[in-house]
Parts: C-alpha cells; structure tokens; sequence
C-alpha cells in the first residue's frame, strides 16, 4: 500500500469533481475547488474521520468495499478504479461479466477501413461488431442469432460449411488451442457469469477436441500473424492478422489486410464489391 500516493490521488480525483456533479448544492463560502471531503465520505459511505485520514495517508489499508465505494463517490474510470485498487494494496475485482458493448469510435473505426476485414470480438470470441469486408469475407453475421456468431463454439462444434471448420481458414487448429486457452483465462476473470460457464460445460458435453485442450490448462497462446480463408466464391484469400487489445472492455480488434499487389488483394477488392450476395446463386 502506498500511502502518499493514495492520499495524493484521492485529493487529485476529489479536487476535480463540483457538487454539482453529484448532485449537490454547491452552498455559499466554498473555499476548497471541487467537494469537501466530508461530501465525499457521505458519498462513499465511511466516515468523515477515516477518509481523512486516507487523505492523510495515516488510514490502515482499506477494503474492497471502500474502494468501490470511493470510485463511486468521486466518479472513476475503470482505468482510474483500477489504478485506485493498486495504490492500496489491493488487485481490483473482476468486473461480473465480459463487456459486450461496443464504443462508437471503435465501430468508425471498422467502416473506415474499407480494404481490410475488420472485426471486434468479446472476451470469449463472440463476434461483437464487423465491417462489411469481414462479412464477405466470413459470414453475414446480422443473418445470425447471437449465439452462432461465437467462433470458439463454431470451430469446435460447427457448422463446418464445404467440410471446413471455421470458414476454411488454414489455422483452424492453432485457432481452438487459442481460443481454449483464452477462455480458461476468460473463465478465471469472470467466476460469476453464467454464460461463460453455460458455454464451456456445452463445448466440454460435445468436443472431445475442446475436452483435451481444455484440461491440459495452457493460458498462454501465440498470435497467428498470417491466415489463408477458403472463400467459396473467390478461392484462398491470405491475409495478414493483426489483434488490437481493447483493455477496458476486454474486447479484440482484429484486422485482416493482403500483400498489396497480391492475388488475395485482388480477392478482397472483388469481395468488397460482391458483398455478401451470393453470385453463385440466380435471383
């Protein structure tokens, strides 16, 4: 616990906030800038004398329950709930459940980037967000429920279209050794949310596959930097991959880009064209 800077950053993050903020009125003969620190202690729930004392960096080590109840009194953000936490001594808590929404700047991100696939997916592989590339490229994933755009459920449990897993994409098995390995550690982050455990007991029920990498519980994985797709319409399509980590939200940017110049770009150019329609099909 470092007491200094404890006390240092609480008077920072109190300092910065109005009543106003909070919902409260501001009074006549407000000396201090921001609130005072009794308001802050009505806040949070503690007592005027302790949060003092925090402030003072003379306060024994405080718990997790005045941790959050200081974040939510003056107003933080995860990265400054976190930062909080280790000041004191004390790892944060994981949040109860991986995040599922997306920010507006991630989502224009996708959109401007109109020569590569593009996709954000959640911490236990389901496809949260995609451009219009990334569709044509994989799957017209809004044509999905929720529950089919999980892709550590598709490579393991399919459907496996054409007879290939996963969209034929060349590292299919390095892809479930990943996937199950980061969502052992997805598991370990959220304990309490039903979901990943319902999605773990069902891959375990109807993959052996799933079972043996599951129980060896490796967490560590290597990215794949380069993929070939076997598109049903335009043939290999090899890309290079590259993950963008979203910390906050525990959350995967994952862009697929080709050689400039190559064939797999001339694929994904026509791609971008097709869309998602099926020229194979007569309308």
């Amino acid at each position: 616990m470092d007491r200094r800077e404890l006390a240092d950053f609480l008077r920072s993050r109190r300092e910065r906030i109005t009543p106003a903020d909070v919902g409260m009125p501001a009074g006549r003969r407000r000396r201090t800038p921001g609130l005072r620190r009794e308001e802050v202690a009505q806040l949070a729930y503690i007592s005027t004398e302790y949060y003092t004392r925090l402030e003072q960096a003379r306060a024994p080590h405080p718990s997790h329950e005045v941790l959050a109840g200081l974040a939510r009194a003056l107003r933080l953000s995860d990265a400054e709930r976190d930062h909080l936490h280790h000041l004191a001594g004390t790892p944060p808590l994981p949040t109860a459940r991986p995040s599922r929404e997306v920010r507006q700047s991630i989502l224009d991100l996708l959109h401007r980037l109109p020569q590569a696939a593009a996709t954000v997916t959640s911490a236990t592989f389901e496809i949260l967000a995609w451009n219009d590339l990334a569709a044509a490229l994989m799957e017209d994933f809004s044509a999905l429920p929720r529950r089919d755009r999980n892709l550590v459920r598709r490579v393991f449990l399919g459907p496996h279209a054409n007879g290939h897993r996963l969209y034929g994409v060349s590292d299919a098995d390095a892809f479930a050794r990943t996937a199950t390995q980061r969502l052992r550690a997805a598991a370990a982050r959220y304990p309490d949310e039903p979901e990943v455990a319902e999605l773990v007991a069902e891959l375990l029920a109807g993959s052996e596959d799933f079972t043996r990498l599951w129980n060896s519980h490796d967490v560590s994985a290597e990215p794949t930097l380069c993929k070939t797709f076997q598109h049903p319409l335009v043939g290999p399509v090899t890309v290079n991959c590259d993950v963008l980590d979203i910390t906050d939200r525990d959350q995967q940017v994952v862009i697929y880009t080709a050689v400039p110049g190559s064939p797999s770009e001339e694929a994904l150019r026509l791609l971008s064209v097709i869309g998602t329609q099926r020229m194979d099909v007569s309308h």
